[in-house]
């Protein structure tokens, strides 16, 4: 039998979202009898409709619609722009249909996590866009619980809505240590939990 994973996906531009999908995966491999499954999502063009490569460049490989359906929990990320998820991961989701009829996704813990160049530059507001798609498919939505320390103590990224990061104006992909501790947690929790809902225990 297959080991089960939490799937990480994100899209990145600079860096910082890449940099928080590999502090979350360390918090899910905290946590025995699960992996961490890191997947990308290819850009979007705005003027034509460009052919990505099958296989990236480098970095993770674009996900596939097996890699969501046989999940066992979902962390997806993705930079803000003006509020909301980038393009092309609301591309990506959008076209996960097939999931939704067949209910693939029902029932599976989820989390959302983001990155933006100001403090008050629209993370909650994105987070909650990235939660939307979620629970109309049925996930069950974890955010960060004030039980952990670092979420009151941050003076960076950090939201009981899902894991942040303030990059700065020079688009600084570097977390700082309360944002990383708070990547794993939230990849911890959401790996324990996806193990509970599935009937195993750790």
């Amino acid at each position: 039998m297959n080991q089960p994973y939490v799937l990480i996906l994100y899209y990145s531009r600079h860096g910082a979202t890449s940099a928080m999908a590999m502090q979350i995966a360390k918090g899910v491999e905290q946590i025995t009898g699960i992996e961490a499954r890191i997947r990308t999502v290819p850009a979007i063009s705005t003027v034509c409709e460009a052919i990505e490569d099958d296989i990236p460049k480098e970095g993770p490989l674009f996900c596939s619609e097996e890699d969501l359906r046989n999940c066992s929990g979902l962390v997806i990320g993705s930079p803000t722009r003006f509020g909301n998820m980038a393009a092309p991961m609301k591309y990506f989701i959008d076209g996960t249909s097939a999931l939704w009829l067949t209910g693939a996704m029902v029932d599976k813990p989820a989390a959302a996590f983001t990155s933006t160049a100001s403090l008050h530059g629209g993370q909650e507001s994105t987070l909650l866009s990235m939660m939307l798609p979620l629970l109309h498919h049925g996930m069950l939505y974890c955010g960060i619980p004030y039980s952990e320390p670092a979420l009151t103590s941050t003076v960076s990224g950090g939201t009981p809505y899902g894991a942040s990061h303030v990059a700065g104006e020079s688009n600084n992909p570097e977390l700082t240590r309360d944002e990383s501790v708070l990547c794993q947690a939230l990849g911890t929790r959401v790996a324990r939990l996806a193990l509970q809902l599935t009937g195993e225990t750790n």
